[in-house]
């Protein structure tokens, strides 16, 4: 097996309209081993609510994360890896949502507050995604773009009940709900999947405030084509600012590397990628 190399590289911004950035991301390479993660979580509630709900959930998971690596974690079995650090994940999760709610009753003004939440994180060949509402994750490859998280909201339970066709979602009154979040009730219940890793590939993740402007079609040009790979989230958040950006904006990479040209592929000049017909819904949260 070819050594494997991960990079990452993360970037919040504020956008053009909101006076606060209700995001936060949270990424981490470890040096000595092959492990990373990205933590993405778009707040809401406003007047700061929407901001604490997000960096609760955002330093708690990465909090958990960050104690993953130790001894026992290294010596046992790849099988018990994989167990260990989904286990992790979920256990984290679930102390993100109990953290916001014992923060709501003691903060009776940021009753209103809740998160959405994505985290990848990757253990050698191992990829696990967890998420809770509409912040997004995307793995590209020389095989092209898979979107890897399906959005928890309205639009998408209409659209997957035959009620609503993509390109009515963009339009819809309730494209702006979600139907799940960080911080509403307890249990929280997010959707993990996990995959493993044949090919050395891009992993982006994000928050609505840029999939409300660049659709599924974009994201695949934009990591087939800028080099090097990571700088693609400061062309992400400035191509969402140039057409709007009212929304705040998160994106997030992490590069894995299988085999040694990748690394030239993914840091050198750029490719080109034929790009395939897709069908996008735009969705963003209702934030007061």
């Amino acid at each position: 097996m070819e050594p494997i190399r991960l990079a990452v590289n993360g970037r919040t911004d504020i956008g053009q309209v909101r006076d606060e950035n209700e995001d936060s991301i949270r990424c981490h390479s470890d040096p000595d081993h092959p492990f990373a993660y990205i933590v993405v979580a778009d707040g809401m509630g406003g007047y700061s609510g929407g901001a604490t709900a997000s960096d609760i959930a955002a330093d708690t998971l990465q909090g958990e994360l960050d104690k993953l690596l130790d001894t026992p974690f290294l010596t046992c079995s790849r099988e018990r890896q994989h167990i260990m650090l989904r286990t992790a994940l979920v256990e984290g999760i679930g102390i993100c949502n109990r953290k916001i709610l014992e923060t709501k009753k003691t903060r009776p003004q940021f009753s209103q507050m809740g998160t959405t939440l994505v985290a990848a994180a990757i253990w050698m060949d191992f990829l696990i995604v967890a998420h809770i509402g509409d912040s997004r994750a995307y793995l590209w490859n020389d095989y092209g773009l898979q979107r890897l998280t399906r959005d928890h909201s309205v639009v998408q339970e209409m659209i997957d009940a035959g009620q609503l066709t993509a390109e009515q979602a963009q339009t819809s009154q309730v494209r702006n709900h979600i139907t799940r979040a960080l911080g509403i009730s307890e249990p929280v219940e997010a959707t993990v999947n996990s995959w493993t890793l044949t090919e050395s590939a891009l992993l982006l993740l994000c928050s609505d405030g840029l999939t409300e402007y660049i659709d599924d079609h974009t994201i695949e040009r934009v990591l087939a084509t800028y080099r090097p790979a990571l700088e693609c989230v400061y062309h992400f958040i400035d191509d969402a600012n140039r057409r709007g950006g009212r929304d705040n904006i998160s994106a997030g990479i992490i590069e894995f590397c299988n085999r040694p040209e990748a690394v030239t592929e993914f840091s050198g000049d750029p490719i080109t990628l034929q790009p395939k017909a897709t069908h996008d819904i735009t969705v963003r949260k209702s934030r007061r």
